[in-house]
């Protein structure tokens, strides 16, 4: 099968990318919901990061407080090593684990740290990658999430530079210029790759 990687920097839209895409009758596979569902309260990967950081991680109701978390990782490398080697394998052995079951004519795989994490490069066939400008990534997230300016230039930190992502991409999918004008290259994509699946010699796999 077509495996196509989806990734962008916080705040390009990748989640919103999915979505039309699965109504276009593409699979998504999102590791950040494999990392939510991963951290769920009775969750193996919860207990896990208590272990390693402590109770003070957990809400009253028993479920993480992944604010407190996020800022201890985006302030401390070591804490985010540590988080990222219980999270990482989890969760690749999961998304494995759906693209083999996925019967849709492609796939996409979103993952937002594709080029920061390597550790999805063999298991996709292209690079999809989502592009805006940077002050649309901050105003978007801050609008989304509720983070501040500060905060939000700290994930973006973290993240690999705008032109070297689309220095990577094998393709680019602009999305600084209305939901229209998005829709409409998402529905030129959506054919190239069903084209790129039915020949299928496209795939490495």
């Amino acid at each position: 099968m077509l495996a196509i990687g989806l990734t962008g920097g916080i705040g390009c839209g990748k989640s919103s990318v999915a979505r039309v895409f699965a109504e276009l009758g593409a699979a998504v596979i999102d590791t950040d919901e494999i990392a939510h569902r991963l951290t769920q309260e009775g969750a193996p990967a919860l207990a896990a990061i208590v272990a390693q950081f402590g109770s003070g991680f957990l809400l009253p109701d028993g479920s993480l407080d992944r604010a407190r978390l996020r800022q201890l990782v985006f302030s401390d490398p070591a804490a985010k090593e540590r988080l990222e080697a219980i999270l990482h394998p989890l969760i690749r052995q999961q998304a494995v684990s759906g693209m083999a079951t996925t019967h849709a004519p492609y796939l996409l795989l979103v993952v937002p740290l594709f080029f920061e994490t390597g550790a999805y490069r063999d298991l996709v066939d292209r690079i999809l990658v989502v592009d805006c400008d940077e002050s649309q990534q901050i105003s978007r997230t801050m609008t989304r999430s509720g983070l501040t300016a500060a905060e939000v230039r700290a994930v973006m930190a973290n993240q690999i530079s705008r032109d070297e992502r689309i220095r990577l991409a094998t393709d680019i999918l602009p999305n600084y210029s209305g939901r229209e004008n998005l829709v409409k290259r998402i529905e030129e994509l959506h054919r190239q790759y069903l084209e790129l699946a039915a020949d299928g010699s496209a795939q490495k796999r």
